[in-house]
């Protein structure tokens, strides 16, 4: 993780971080530990619900090509539906189709942990 990304990261809620480094480390069990055990994940238009189906989903999509990570930004959204919304802007590189791509991982908080994170092609700016 560069040192900007580093400095980004460090400004998120420490949930949302651990889970960047957890990720950046290819720690599946920390990863896990993140997310409430109701949580769901959406990632390339599938939902895993729980923590023992996002446990699949990190042995199994997230891992399913090579790739660096690079955090390009971030931003609190605020409290929406009872949860604390933060989105963290991401740029991948790897051997997936493409070799690159822009995402936003979409997290909502509730307790301290994560209960939903989205991962969405990041919007085009005007």
């Amino acid at each position: 993780m560069s040192e900007a990304a580093a400095s980004t990261a460090g400004s998120l809620p420490a949930v949302i971080s651990g889970y960047l480094a957890a990720s950046d480390r290819g720690d599946a069990e920390a990863i896990v530990r993140c997310f409430a055990e109701d949580a769901v994940v959406v990632d390339e238009g599938q939902e895993w619900r729980g923590t023992a189906a996002i446990r699949r989903w990190r042995d199994t999509v997230a891992t399913a090509y090579d790739y660096t990570v690079q955090v390009t930004g971030a931003k609190a959204v605020g409290e929406v539906d009872g949860v604390d919304r933060h989105d963290v802007y991401l740029h991948l590189e790897g051997n997936f189709p493409g070799g690159e791509v822009d995402l936003t991982d979409r997290f909502a908080l509730r307790d301290g942990r994560i209960a939903r994170l989205e991962i969405v092609p990041t919007e085009a700016g005007p």
